[in-house]
């Protein structure tokens, strides 16, 4: 099982040579999950062999941005990406809000009057904090106390309409999608189903059907459909009597960078190597698992992992000296505890 978790490090960039930028290790994932934006950063810094900081310039520069494309979580992805992700992802999300917005006493016309007053108030290439864009939309006479703000921009952004792109004094500003990214790549359903399917297992595999159906959000049949199209192009491997799909380079970049596999990285809470499957005991063992999700609350812990395999979790602790907290599952090999506190102060 080290093998499949080390094999799927090799196919996310995490070893071997990294990404010639950020938008190209975001692009090889397709998405990576975002809701800790500091955390996200820290992922596809990992990946291209650069900083937090130049993941944030390709913010700023439009070449990455944050929305909602899949299971209406906050993502990261390659500009260009966003549009037919919306597309093939989006009306199955929205069937599922009806009940929420209704709780929340919102209605057809208070969400078309929303995105009246976001375009109004971005329209010209102008950006807006989500306090700002929440101003707009209360002077526009759009009900936002309580969760309705967040529902909103939610909507807006789900629906097409806003994109999280540029960053002002460490905040995220919301533009509109249109003017930021005006030459997104466009596919119609079949297309996205395979290109959806054939940039997963290339960018996670070793993975299964049921991985990809998990990490986008999709239905089984969408799953299947998707990877009629991508399996030419894809190499099969049999674990434990199930089938994987993965790059066929997947392999050979693995072999070239084994010691790099085998040794200590500390990777942020939601990083992909742990969220982007449905079975992830490969890297995380099943006895560990509350270690890194406490009480199943959805939160994923940052993890050290050795060899492929996740064996603490840590933080960082409070003050201003920023100590590092190491929380292990059992006892550390010889040398683990000495290569994580090298790899934290890289980081720092």
């Amino acid at each position: 099982m080290d093998e499949l978790s080390m094999l799927r490090m090799a196919a996310q960039w995490l070893v071997g040579p990294p990404a010639a930028s950020p938008v190209e290790a975001v692009r090889r994932l397709t998405a990576v999950q975002a809701q800790d934006l500091p955390g996200a950063l820290l992922s596809v810094a990992l990946r291209s062999g650069g900083t937090r900081a130049e993941v944030t310039a390709a913010l700023d520069a439009g070449t990455v941005v944050r929305s909602w494309p899949m299971r209406g979580t906050l993502h990261l992805t390659a500009a260009e990406d966003l549009r037919w992700l919306l597309d093939l992802c989006t009306e199955r999300v929205l069937r599922g809000v009806a009940t929420r917005r209704a709780a929340l006493e919102l209605t057809e016309v208070d969400l078309e009057r929303a995105r009246e007053a976001a375009v109004g108030a971005l329209t010209g290439g102008r950006a807006a904090s989500r306090a700002e864009l929440l101003a707009a939309l209360t002077a526009g006479g759009v009900p936002t106390t309580g969760q309705r703000g967040y529902h909103l921009l939610w909507w807006l952004s789900q629906t097409g309409t806003l994109v999280l792109g540029p960053t002002r004094d460490g905040d995220q500003l919301f533009v509109l999608l249109d003017e930021w990214v005006p030459v997104p790549r466009r596919l119609d359903r079949e297309e996205a189903l395979g290109e959806l399917a054939l940039r997963y297992f290339r960018g996670h595999g070793p993975a299964t059907v049921a991985d990809l159906v998990r990490w986008a959000g999709t239905t089984v049949g969408d799953g299947r459909a998707g990877l009629a199209f991508a399996r030419p192009q894809l190499e099969t491997l049999t674990v434990d009597g199930t089938e994987h799909l993965m790059d066929p380079g997947t392999p050979a970049r693995l072999a070239a960078a084994r010691a790099e596999a085998g040794g200590v990285h500390l990777l942020p809470g939601f990083d992909e190597l742990v969220l982007g499957y449905a079975d992830r005991s490969c890297t995380v063992p099943a006895e560990h698992a509350d270690r890194i999700v406490p009480g199943a609350n959805g939160v994923f812990r940052p993890t050290v992992v050795v060899g492929g395999r996740a064996v603490a979790t840590w933080r960082t602790g409070r003050g201003k000296a920023r100590p590092l907290e190491v929380e292990p599952f059992g006892e550390l090999a010889p040398g683990v505890l000495a290569a994580v506190e090298q790899r934290y102060a890289a980081l720092t």
